[in-house]
């Protein structure tokens, strides 16, 4: 039987830098932002064709041109990478 896949088998040492820790990845699914927000059915949509698409990079770019699209975008990054403190406006 075949083992299956790792993030080693697709991430070249030029990706590395990319590559985000499992226990962040792992923040992404207690989200509830994140979740409110994969309620959506217009969202779901646009990540299963993202998930199925041959030409990720071409679809992405298009997509990020969508409002909903770049909020779900925003969120994993807010998530994942805080803003450090000294950027944040005060109220």
């Amino acid at each position: 039987a075949a083992s299956p896949w790792s993030v080693e088998d697709i991430l070249t040492e030029d990706d590395e830098q990319d590559r985000v820790p499992l226990q962040k990845l792992k923040l992404l699914g207690e989200s509830e932002e994140l979740r409110g927000l994969l309620l959506n059915p217009h969202l779901r949509q646009l990540l299963l064709t993202v998930d199925q698409a041959e030409d990720k990079s071409s679809l992405m770019k298009k997509y990020m041109q969508e409002p909903l699209f770049v909020e779900f975008a925003d969120c994993c990054l807010r998530i994942v990478e805080p803003p450090e403190k000294e950027n944040i406006l005060p109220e």
